[in-house]
């Protein structure tokens, strides 16, 4: 793949892996939300879903790895479920398989989009417990100053391509993992690290592993790979790849080795120093009292900040990820011509505004738990779609011609299709339980609502999309005679 440009102003091929490893280290910092969350449920246990997440991660990014390859101009998982499952009559207005393929983009969108509204809702809580000046603050006003102020900055740096959100991503990698790390090895340097805390608290003393408590762990690896999983974004900027056939299996792969790492690594730190009362006692930003307890209030301080800086990497790659998933779409004639409109500079700003507003209003509800539960739902739904799009992909003698300069091991389309149904419906069913039980229907109820919200677009598009074609076709008809 040579690195020209996309043709008729699409997104530019301007990043190599380096760049897109950089966009996608945000990853590590999705653990946040989360710590308190798990060790609620699971007590230490939380450690080993984490790696399990993170090795389900390594399982389905084989398959995309591969399917990058095959499609280069897909952008990640939402062009990939659309480039296998598309119409193959063109006349055919309303066809199933797109309504799939789009329905997979749509669910990752939501799956990412919300990490704005969850990061700035963390923002305001770590600064509010950081700056004495805030304590008398409103939490919804801190939240909503914060995410008004991290969107329209992001909107601003990535208004000139993606080469320039990269370059602040090189920045914020740095300031991002180098905290993640200083507070989570902290412990263990300083002796404050008890692993009596982790293998004297393994699982709660009324867990069972009966249906009940099955259908928790399911829920939490659910929520666990929107956050564990989601290195798979590094595959998204296919498109804006010099070198999509090597560049995306190297950014992938390194991306998720970094994660396996540091995923265990924080959760453990924060059972072992604080202990599971200790983390529930601050449920919203463990991070805060381990880090003052290990590098004193200046240290920890200077630690949290460099830690805010993560969190705003973290929505700079949702952000990303979630507006190119809408390019994507209405490129494929998945969603109205609108959502794909790019400025001068190849970026597609409309997407990213109607995100930052959609954000805004997620941040009323001001839990990040239930924000996270409802995005949950789009992402199973995003991944199993997208592995059976893998195993069609393997099967089809369609796309059997397609060149694959990365393979996953013989045979990955069984190891795909077993993740697949752990997706759908194992993981669905387990998340939509745990919603249950922890807020009760409110999330799922929100998720489902978001994720119907697709079909009237979809058919809106449908017909936006005709109106040209049956023009050209009177055009050409015209012109025979």
């Amino acid at each position: 793949m040579s690195d020209e440009n996309s043709e008729n102003g699409g997104l530019q091929r301007t990043i190599d892996w380096k760049q897109g490893l950089a966009i996608a280290l945000g990853v590590p910092v999705l653990i946040l939300p989360s710590i308190g969350y798990f060790a609620n449920y699971v007590w230490a246990f939380a450690i080993i879903i984490w790696a399990l997440s993170v090795f389900q991660g390594f399982m389905q990014n084989f398959a995309y790895g591969e399917l990058a390859t095959m499609f280069p101009k897909a952008s990640g998982l939402p062009g990939y479920a659309q480039s296998v499952f598309r119409s193959r009559d063109a006349n055919k207005k309303y066809d199933r398989s797109k309504l799939l393929g789009g329905f997979s983009a749509w669910s990752y969108w939501f799956a990412w989009n919300p990490v704005l509204a969850i990061f700035s809702i963390l923002i305001g809580s770590y600064l509010k417990g950081l700056v004495p000046a805030f304590a008398g603050v409103p939490d919804l006003a801190i939240y909503l100053a914060s995410g008004a102020v991290v969107f329209l900055f992001l909107i601003l740096v990535n208004y000139r391509g993606l080469s320039g959100g990269a370059k602040l991503g090189y920045i914020l990698a740095l300031l991002s993992l180098a905290p993640l790390i200083i507070i989570s090895l902290a412990p263990f340097v300083t002796g404050q690290f008890e692993m009596s805390n982790i293998t004297g608290s393994w699982l709660p003393s009324d867990w069972s592993w009966d249906l009940e408590h099955i259908l928790i762990l399911l829920g939490l690896m659910a929520m666990a790979q929107w956050s564990a999983c989601a290195w798979e974004t590094a595959a998204i900027y296919g498109p804006e790849y010099k070198q999509p056939k090597s560049d995306v299996p190297k950014a992938l792969f390194i991306c998720g080795s970094i994660c396996l790492v540091t995923f265990i690594l924080v959760q453990a730190a924060c059972t072992g120093a604080l202990g599971v009362e200790g983390i529930l006692a601050e449920p919203l930003s463990p991070m805060l009292p381990l880090a003052q307890m290990t590098l004193g209030p200046i240290g920890g301080s200077l630690a949290i900040l460099m830690l805010i800086a993560a969190m705003v990497l973290i929505i700079q790659t949702a952000f990303l990820g979630a507006s190119r998933a809408m390019y994507s779409m209405s490129e494929e004639g998945n969603l109205p011509k609108f959502f794909g409109k790019m400025n001068i500079h190849g970026t597609p700003v409309n997407a990213m505004i109607v995100i930052a507003l959609f954000n805004i209003g997620f941040i009323f509800l001001k839990t990040p738990s239930a924000i996270l539960a409802a995005s949950a739902i789009g992402y199973v739904c995003a991944n199993g779609i997208s592995l059976f799009a893998y195993v069609k992909a393997k099967l089809d003698s369609d796309f059997s011609k397609l060149e694959r300069p990365f393979k996953a091991p013989k045979g990955w389309q069984y190891v795909a299709l077993l993740f697949g149904i752990f997706n759908l419906p194992l993981c669905l069913i387990g998340v939509v339980y745990l919603n249950s039980l922890e807020v009760g229907w409110t999330s799922t109820i929100v998720g489902f609502v978001v994720l119907s919200l697709y079909i009237p677009l979809w058919y809106y598009s449908q017909n936006e999309n005709k109106v040209p074609a049956e023009r050209e076709k009177a055009t050409s008809s015209e012109s025979a005679f």
